[in-house]
């Protein structure tokens, strides 16, 4: 509650009851010190109306820029009061499309799936060896089938890995049109761009903090953490690919899925019925 606030409060105390300072205080369990405070907080009215002149003028300026013309000016302000007012006033940039080879899908123009390999999620899931050294497993899910054709532990992962595992798994499966990730290092990196558009796929990257974007591979992530990784110790990261391997195969050919009939995803990627395809 601010002192502002407070002080009304003892005062109403003191005109209802005709009490001290301090006997409404001690009633409020305030501190007197509160009551008689008063804000140093300087009056910025002018600056307020300043940095929304610049920024009307300059609409692609952010705060850094719009601090720089105020201390030019003469305005007597730090760095973290501009960028503290500068989004109390709303002006807030918008981030603008990645400047990629592969146009970055917006979210609104998203589209539900309609057939295999017409739409791909990617992510990491983090867990770690019995020896305690920490692996990163590459999680891939088909968002039509709910097929996963990739499950890739690594100790360590970049892009070029990143594209090393999609370009053995898709000779196997065929290539996506879209693949839905986050903002992460490795999927915009410039040897993941460079992949797809040699390939001909979209990247749709998520909006950063927004985990929702990509709810597909968030659910399949949850799954594979709670009937996987929570069940095995991983002895080595050979061991590791095994048994992740074997569950990735049990998933897609044997667990039913409730999304698609209670179905295992590999009736849906190969209506025959086929074993599932290795990466």
């Amino acid at each position: 509650m601010r002192p502002a606030r407070k002080r009304e409060l003892v005062n109403g105390v003191r005109s209802d009851w005709g009490v001290s300072i301090r006997r409404a205080c001690r009633v409020l369990e305030m501190d007197t010190s509160t009551y008689h405070y008063k804000s140093r907080r300087r009056e910025q009215a002018g600056i307020e109306a300043r940095i929304r002149e610049i920024c009307e003028t300059r609409v692609r300026y952010g705060y850094r820029r719009v601090h720089v013309l105020l201390r030019r000016e003469g305005w007597e302000i730090n760095m973290k009061r501009t960028h503290r007012i500068y989004n109390e006033l709303g002006l807030q940039l918008r981030n603008k499309t990645p400047k990629r080879r592969v146009k970055a899908k917006l979210r609104e123009d998203r589209c539900a799936a309609s057939r295999v390999n017409d739409v791909w999620a990617m992510d990491f899931v983090h867990d770690q060896l019995a020896t305690g050294r920490k692996i990163r497993v590459l999680t891939v899910v088909d968002t039509f089938s709910r097929f996963s054709p990739a499950l890739d532990p690594r100790f360590s992962y970049r892009g070029e890995d990143v594209v090393q595992t999609l370009q053995a798994t898709c000779a196997v499966v065929g290539y996506p049109k879209t693949i839905r990730v986050d903002q992460g290092s490795e999927f915009i990196s410039r040897d993941l761009d460079l992949w797809a558009y040699a390939n001909d796929v979209t990247l749709d990257f998520s909006r950063p903090g927004k985990p929702t974007d990509n709810a597909y591979i968030e659910a399949f992530n949850g799954r594979f953490r709670s009937e996987c990784l929570n069940t095995h110790w991983f002895l080595t990261l050979a061991d590791a690919r095994e048994k992740l391997e074997e569950w990735r195969r049990y998933y897609n050919e044997d667990r039913p899925h409730g999304a698609i009939g209670n179905k295992p995803p590999i009736t849906l990627m190969n209506p025959g019925d086929a074993p599932s395809p290795s990466p």
